[in-house]
């Protein structure tokens, strides 16, 4: 892809379909800063920062000239979509992100994975299925809605300008990243 890399991207995908790995690894790899919208979005003890102080903090990531977003907040994307160049879905098959969640819920509980700041993914919450406060029914309620809402954003004409980068399984995703240069063969855009 000769375009790239892009000097600001977006990486969506339903929870646990790996947007911040990406978007972390493109980051370092390109020399961008990563914006990890779940870490400005988080408080200590699992508490939602206020919409205005959310919005603020994002709003001053994005002023760098160079990033990779992980996230997919509808309260900031117009902060984000509008100066990104490129958005990266990682649209994969249900039971393998489900697969993910599971295999990272349980890593989280055993390593004690500290979130944000001070934040420990609680472990038993995310079993109980009928509960907002768990990932799985999180996942439940967004996965196929998104499969619906982000074909229909794209066919706006306000991110006509981005490029939508679409991957269906966790391999075509790794193959893109292998096909990459190296930053050390980049010049600065």
């Amino acid at each position: 892809m000769s375009s790239f890399p892009y000097k600001r991207m977006v990486v969506i995908g339903v929870t646990s379909s790996g947007k911040s790995t990406l978007a972390e690894t493109l980051a370092r790899r390109f020399d961008m800063d990563f914006i990890e919208l779940d870490a400005l979005h988080w408080e200590p003890g699992w508490q939602e920062a206020p919409l205005e102080v959310f919005r603020d903090r994002v709003e001053k990531a994005v002023e760098a000239e160079r990033w990779s977003v992980a996230g997919n907040y509808g309260i900031v994307r117009d902060l984000i979509w509008p100066r990104a160049e490129a958005i990266i879905w990682l649209d994969y098959p249900f039971m393998t992100v489900f697969r993910q969640l599971t295999r990272r819920t349980f890593k989280r509980w055993w390593t004690k994975e500290v979130l944000w700041g001070t934040n420990v993914e609680p472990f038993f919450v995310h079993f109980k299925l009928w509960s907002p406060d768990s990932l799985f029914h999180w996942l439940f309620k967004t996965y196929w809605r998104r499969k619906r809402e982000i074909p229909a954003l794209f066919a706006q004409a306000e991110y006509s300008h981005l490029e939508l980068i679409r991957f269906a399984h966790p391999k075509e995703t790794a193959e893109w990243l292998e096909s990459l240069p190296d930053r050390a063969s980049q010049k600065k855009i």
